[in-house]
């Protein structure tokens, strides 16, 4: 226990968080390119504290902290992969994990995925192209379908089954 770090790497300070705030929206530009834009714009009419909460989380929650001596990094595709498969687990949201597959794959076709401190990901290529695409959607739908039994899912995941 003595070797985990007690200092927090996502601390917003007064230093840090206009930085914290452009490499989180670095992050969903890269993800929703090119209609980052206009997605802001329609989560922003159903509130307009929408957008700006979800900013945030990819600020201070999803996009990586500046490289420091600590070992702990999630990078451009592997922080994709997490969205991917939280919300195909989570069942009903399919638009979000579209949104996240395509997200996966800018990752390799505009280059973030080798940007300045994100760490090469073996097969990391491939999950971005189709096979690993479906390979992705496939396992999860597979936990799901094992965690949930006959039913199909869980009360949070209630499975993919078309209810009619």
């Amino acid at each position: 226990m003595d070797s985990l770090n007690k200092i927090p790497s996502r601390e917003l300070n007064v230093t840090n968080v206009n930085d914290t705030k452009i490499r989180g929206r670095g992050l969903w530009d890269s993800i929703y390119r090119p209609f980052q834009t206009k997605l802001l714009d329609k989560l922003a009419e159903s509130h307009p504290d929408l957008p700006v909460f979800i900013l945030n989380c990819y600020s201070s929650l999803f996009s990586d902290p500046p490289l420091s001596s600590r070992p702990v990094k999630i990078g451009r595709v592997l922080t994709s992969l997490i969205g991917i498969t939280c919300l195909r687990a989570q069942t009903g949201v399919g638009p979000q994990v579209t949104s996240h597959v395509f997200g996966l794959r800018k990752a390799f076709e505009d280059g973030t995925y080798k940007a300045s401190g994100e760490e090469p990901l073996e097969g990391g290529e491939w999950l971005a192209g189709e096979e690993g695409n479906a390979w992705i959607l496939n396992t999860v739908d597979k936990i799901v379908e094992a965690i949930g039994g006959e039913s199909g899912g869980t009360t949070f995941a209630p499975g993919i089954k078309a209810k009619l």
